[in-house]
């Protein structure tokens, strides 16, 4: 165990901050390694002169520009937590580099691993290449190219089941995959067949959830989970234990393997728009479909073509992205960034629905996710939901707040309110380790201890499949089985006559991004991420997911209308015969509500 490694390390004795003495075999993931490939992936230049600028709606390229996939290796926040994760463990940026710029991992360019060396096409991050090269780690006879089977069989060692941390397997040639069979959809345009612009391979992966999977679960492979469910540190110089032994960093996919979503597809209603109907994988509702050509070229027109919208929850990185760099570089326009948002924050309004009720004394607020993970998922560090809950009086004025935040100091009054967050911590023995302090933390790559996971799961959760893949919650008790929403309850202050309840959700919080400068000891991108953050990102300002308003009234006005009525009465006896009439807020529907509303019915709200 490491702790051999430092003579005299005692877990009461603080050491200065130093890295943990990890090397490139402590990160290693199988898959393609750099040197593999007989053709090079290509630059999105080659790939836009047909998939760009015809249509903003349907073409390609543009879309996939401004997205964070597009600028996943010009984001600021990832070169600020890049070079704090080498500070805390020697190369562990290599893993980072894998999943932010593929392309410069598979050219050599993520040694070292600070991503000094990244240069030119490096930094068109999750390109087109990379995807459209990708092979389905798991062989299917009948319905993976029939390439794939000696291209996988040539990976050593085999690649990985269960995709994570950027264990991809890249065609050695370049043979452009998809899930269209071009030579049939060719057919019926003016060349009368695939014209031959480059090779393709009709892949049915590429509608698969299994390929998000790839870089949209992490882990922190210096760690292997215990018997008794703790994490402790691997001996140094050996590769990880298997994907779910290891710490479990990020588990979106693995999330929505275990949801209704990945069981069969889901109505929604068109909720995350596009003209799927139902929807199942994530490319369901992250790249939704449309009427359209993927090529300028007077391409085949299809009913269910992808946007390459790759939307998600960042509400103000592509601001920066194109502040910093030149638009000839990135590929970005003002609209565009301006469009993109506009995007991530309707995917994120979609996300949930907001109900609001009456009980006894109390207000219930109710978070329903309608999403294939759990709601908020992805990075969890700096991210954050919460409910924002003033109570008024009759005059309109302010009686109670819960959940404020001052946008100028960027700061939010957690404790009055329920934050939806995953929190994390170094435990003392990683501390003795690397001099740093025990407790909750955002050194990512040293945690060890999952804290805080409030985060609400989606539909078709179960605790046990959860856990099983280190995707459970702390504690372990929050949610039942089949459970998809959380309820909170609110006590209803005296003169309170109307709430306005909010569903928020910020990128980057205050605490996080200033983590990101004041513990940056190698340059300067820490620096660089804050002042970022700080003048052209808004310092990432909440984005409203939900609002609602609700009259209170008198407790058993139970039809809210203002009024107490014979109705309220016979609306009452039917929510209670219907199992929902807890008026006493007790937890279940019992014959003393009934006693309890008829008290307040016939006292008119007085006793």
């Amino acid at each position: 165990m490491w702790l051999g490694v430092f003579a005299g390390g005692v877990a009461t004795i603080a050491i200065a901050s130093q890295p943990l003495p990890t090397t490139r075999t402590d990160f290693y993931t199988p898959g393609s390694q750099p040197g593999s490939l007989v053709d090079p992936l290509i630059s999105t230049e080659q790939c836009a002169f047909c998939h760009a600028d015809y249509a903003e709606e349907q073409a390609p390229y543009n879309r996939w520009a401004a997205s964070m996939m597009g600028q996943a290796a010009r984001d600021p926040i990832f070169h600020a937590a890049l070079a704090i994760a080498n500070q805390d463990a020697a190369n562990a940026g290599e893993s980072c580099i894998r999943c932010h710029s593929p392309g410069g991992f598979m050219a050599g360019h993520s040694v070292p691993p600070d991503g000094s060396a990244l240069t030119g096409t490096d930094f068109e991050g999750v390109s087109c290449s990379v995807c459209h090269r990708m092979v389905n780690p798991q062989y299917a006879p009948g319905v993976s190219p029939a390439v794939d089977e000696s291209i996988l069989a040539g990976v050593s060692p085999p690649p990985l089941a269960d995709p994570h941390n950027g264990s991809f397997v890249f065609d050695p040639r370049d043979r452009r995959r998809g899930p269209f069979d071009l030579q049939a959809d060719w057919a019926s345009t003016e060349f009368g067949g695939w014209p031959g612009f480059h090779q393709f391979l009709q892949s049915p992966f590429h509608e698969s959830s299994q390929m998000c999977g790839t870089c949209h679960d992490v882990s922190i492979p210096t760690f292997t989970r215990q018997a008794n469910g703790e994490y402790e540190l691997n001996t140094v110089d050996e590769p990880g234990p298997s994907k779910y032994q290891q710490y479990p960093e990020q588990r979106t996919y693995s999330e929505w393997a275990n949801s209704l979503f990945a069981q069969a597809p889901v109505d929604l209603a068109g909720r995350f728009g596009g003209t799927r109907g139902a929807v199942s994988s994530c490319q369901d509702c992250h790249m939704p479909g449309v009427n359209g050509t993927g090529c300028a070229l007077d391409g085949p027109m299809r009913p269910k073509l992808p946007q390459h919208n790759l939307n998600g929850a960042n509400s103000w990185v592509l601001r920066a992205v194109r502040s910093a760099y030149f638009d000839s570089e990135t590929g970005l326009t003002g609209q565009a960034v301006d469009d993109a948002i506009a995007r991530n924050v309707q995917m994120m309004q979609a996300a949930s629905d907001l109900q609001l009720t009456r009980i006894g004394s109390e207000l219930n607020v109710r978070i329903i996710n309608f999403t294939g993970h759990k709601l908020p998922t992805g990075y969890p560090e700096g991210r954050r939901m919460w409910i924002n809950v003033r109570f008024l009086d009759s005059g309109g004025q302010v009686v109670a707040e819960h959940g404020a935040y001052d946008d100028a100091e960027a700061t939010l009054d957690a404790g009055s309110t329920k934050v939806y967050e995953m929190e994390s911590a170094i435990s003392p023995e990683v501390a003795a380790l690397s001099g740093q302090q025990p407790g909750q933390s955002f050194h990512l790559v040293l945690n060890s201890d999952i804290i805080k996971d409030n985060r609400i799961p989606p539909m078709g959760y179960t605790r046990a499949a959860f856990e099983a893949v280190g995707a459970g919650h702390t504690p372990g008790n929050l949610y039942n089985d089949g459970q998809y929403w959380d309820d909170t309850r609110f006590e209803i202050p005296a003169g309170a006559s109307r709430v306005e309840v909010r569903v928020m959700h910020q990128t980057t919080t205050r605490e996080y991004i200033e983590f990101l400068r004041d513990e940056n000891e190698t340059n300067n991108k820490g620096m660089i991420a804050y002042d970022l953050w700080d003048l052209v990102g808004g310092r990432s300002a909440p984005i409203e997911m939900d609002s609602q308003s609700l009259v209170l009234g008198c407790a058993c006005d139970w039809n809210s209308t203002g009024g107490l009525t014979l109705q309220d009465l016979f609306d009452f006896l039917t929510d209670w015969f219907n199992s929902d009439g807890d008026f006493n807020g007790a937890g279940g529907t019992t014959l003393q509500d009934i006693f309890d509303y008829l008290t307040c019915y016939f006292t008119g709200c007085s006793g």
